[in-house]
């Protein structure tokens, strides 16, 4: 889990963009969004290689 420290004189709304955006970095948000639902592997292996571009012939 990211940590960060509210600097001296930041406010708390700057800190929170700060975290959000280390978040973000690190893809812990998507990782939840991914595991939110169970995915067989079969299923997994398709997405991925859709993304990937492999999926169209």
């Amino acid at each position: 889990m990211p940590e960060i420290e509210i600097r001296k004189g930041e406010s708390f709304e700057g800190a929170l963009r700060r975290f959000k955006r280390q978040l973000e970095r690190e893809g812990t948000l998507r990782e939840v969004r991914d595991r939110k639902y169970y995915e067989k592997p079969s299923e997994r292996k398709r997405k991925k290689e859709k993304s990937r571009g492999r999926g169209k012939r």
